[in-house]
């Protein structure tokens, strides 16, 4: 990465991330969010997905450092040599899903996703799903109570606690990850190319 010039830092509204947040902006100041060189987000794995989200449209790279509980996504919190960090950083490019959702009365719904694609159950009785792939039935019938489909820096946020694997920033593939599937019993999921189209059909809703 290059020199930044103008850095702009945010930070989740955790205790320690606050204190992080002022203590940079006496030393660095901090830009507006349009001006920004680099974001420089403090918080935890949750906060970097938020940012990316929402900075999904800006070309400036977002760094994160651990404030948080969980930091698979986030370099480690130091307060000195920040400029050094920065231009030492490499860059991974994060692809986001293109999601593509039909609801029960006809409208088509179409965004992004940093994390993850997730379809769950409406009701208390388990959903069964079809599952298809690149235009092929893959799983005929899938009782659970949900399923998604995560990128690899989502795959530590939800998809983690779903019990699906975590992947390599950077890795070609995606998690195809099942919610407390019944059927096939203990049926977890499986592991995608990142071209692959994925398609969840609802057979019964629960």
């Amino acid at each position: 990465m290059n020199k930044p010039n103008q850095i702009c830092f945010l930070a989740s509204d955790s205790e320690q991330a606050q204190s992080s947040l002022e203590l940079f902006k006496k030393r660095f100041g901090n830009c507006q969010l349009l001006d920004a060189d680099v974001i420089v987000a403090l918080g935890g794995d949750g906060f970097m997905l938020q940012t990316l989200h929402n900075t999904r449209d800006l070309v400036c790279p977002v760094y994160g450092m651990n404030r948080g509980s969980a930091g698979f996504l986030m370099n480690e919190y130091q307060e000195e040599n920040l400029i050094e960090r920065l231009e030492m950083a490499e860059e991974e490019v994060i692809n986001p899903l293109r999601m593509n959702a039909l609801d029960e009365v006809g409208i088509n719904h179409i965004d992004l996703a940093i994390n993850e694609v997730s379809l769950f159950r409406a009701g208390p009785q388990a959903i069964k799903l079809q599952i298809i792939v690149d235009g092929k039935v893959r799983m005929e019938e899938l009782v659970c109570d949900g399923a998604l489909v995560a990128t690899p820096a989502g795959s530590t946020a939800y998809n983690y606690s779903a019990h699906g694997p975590i992947l390599p920033i950077g890795s070609d593939v995606l998690a195809l990850t099942a919610m407390a599937a019944f059927r096939p019993r203990r049926w977890r999921g499986a592991l995608l190319p990142s071209s692959a189209k994925v398609e969840f059909r609802v057979l019964e809703n629960g």
